[in-house]
């Protein structure tokens, strides 16, 4: 028995060299390729793509990732890019995803390299703005890409990599996003075990890595009421009913539902009236009026109750004062859900890489993120990378979406680390 025991130790010592070489490998190589990542970045932020017209930029990675010798499909979801690469070993399929789409946002950083490019959305003319990331997360994975590709004899499985196109929501009348990649099949063939993804932001610092446990963001739906009333003049306004002050009511109404109605102790919840529109004249009473808002909610049971609740109020209030309400809810994004024991088997990784101090629980947020299609085909690990210069005044940056929106590229590095790592780790944990 001493003798077996001896055996299998030495056996287990001499295993791990390999692989914390194979590790050491990546951080050298990573640190290598840093410049060429940032080098990436900035042209993908100079020439940015609304969804489904990410042209430029999935030609820019489908002839990279061809150069490395995987296996390229183009043309997924309209515009998206997923590639194969097959390890040396057998082992499980890891995804790895980034974003692609801009927003349509007019650039105001005053960056070097900062957008120009102009386009009309909505009937207006706008800029195009990388003002969430996007190009980092682009950059970022195809560094990965091209260390992953460079130890393929030695990976214990396969990496499946997913350029997505229209993150921020397709263009109106046409599908998109994961939920049409997951549709059109990209979790499969091979399946993937395991999926992994970040997101930067302006909000934490450099250096920084952000997780949670459980659902970490919202489901977003879209909430459309219309208050049809009865157009009359405005100086005589019991003659008709008025849309306009029904919808006042209604919208006053709606906010007892989260601060009220629900139990907010067990999940959070926001619902939110974003615009109102009726009438186009000041003496004259209109027919109708119309507003659009936001839902987010992190529990299904919870997020259908509001629906009901939401319905109520607003029909009841409307019938009250002789009017009538209509109510349509779309729901567009899913609540974000990272695997809780995938979650904390891959949080040694991270806090090996960025270093435990490093690594935030953070609160839940209801910001939404497409990629919880993804978290639905299989475990996924989600992660915040930080990207605000350290010892800046995190209460006066730019938030995301913003047109002064900006990042430390020194925070790319971390984030090709990261994504690196974990895919090592994870093949470790679950390879044959």
């Amino acid at each position: 028995m001493t003798c077996l025991r001896l055996i299998l130790a030495a056996a287990i010592t001499a295993s791990l060299p390999a692989h914390a070489d194979l590790r050491s490998d990546a951080e050298s190589a990573a640190a290598r390729i840093e410049p060429k990542v940032i080098e990436w970045r900035r042209d993908i932020h100079a020439n940015p793509e609304l969804g489904n017209r990410e042209f430029r930029t999935s030609a820019l990675v489908a002839e990279h990732l061809r150069a490395l010798g995987m296996e390229v499909k183009t043309g997924v979801a309209h515009t998206g890019v997923v590639a194969l690469l097959r390890g040396g070993r057998p082992g499980p399929t890891v995804a790895l995803r980034a974003d692609m789409d801009a927003l349509p946002v007019t650039e105001e950083t005053g960056l070097p390299f900062a957008s120009k490019v102009t386009t009309s959305w909505a009937g207006r003319e706008t800029g195009v703005m990388h003002a969430c990331g996007h190009d980092t997360h682009v950059a970022m994975l195809m560094g990965v890409a091209e260390i992953l590709a460079g130890m393929r004899d030695d990976l214990k499985g396969n990496v499946k990599f997913i350029f997505q196109p229209a993150e921020e929501g397709p263009p109106p009348g046409e599908e998109g996003g994961a939920a049409l990649m997951v549709k059109q099949g990209v979790m499969n063939n091979p399946k993937v075990d395991a999926i992994f993804g970040l997101h930067i932001g302006s909000s934490t610092q450099v250096g920084t890595l952000g997780y949670r446990p459980g659902p970490a963001m919202a489901a977003a739906d879209v909430l459309r009421i219309r208050i049809n009333g009865r157009q009359t003049h405005g100086s005589a306004p019991w003659t008709g009913i008025d849309p306009i002050v029904v919808s006042a009511q209604v919208i006053i109404g709606l906010q007892t539902i989260v601060s009220r109605q629900i139990k907010t102790t067990a999940e959070p919840a926001v619902l939110s009236i974003g615009s109102i529109n009726g009438g186009n004249r000041f003496n004259i009473i209109p027919e109708t009026v119309e507003m659009v808002g936001t839902i987010r909610t992190f529990d299904e049971d919870m997020r259908d109750d509001i629906h009901r609740r939401i319905r109520l109020t607003a029909e009841n209030i409307a019938a009250a004062a002789g009017a009538s309400a209509e109510v349509e809810i779309e729901k567009p994004y899913a609540v974000m859900i990272n695997d809780p024991q995938l979650t904390q088997r891959m949080l040694p990784t991270l806090q090996r890489v960025a270093g435990a101090d490093n690594v935030i629980l953070r609160d839940k947020t209801t910001g939404y993120e497409d990629f919880a299609f993804f978290a639905q085909q299989a475990p996924a690990v989600f992660v915040f990378l930080g990207g605000s210069p350290p010892g800046t005044d995190l209460t006066k940056v730019a938030y995301n979406h913003s047109p002064r929106f900006r990042i430390d590229e020194s925070a790319l590095k971390l984030g090709v680390r990261t994504l690196t790592q974990m895919t090592l780790d994870y093949m470790d944990m679950h390879s044959e």
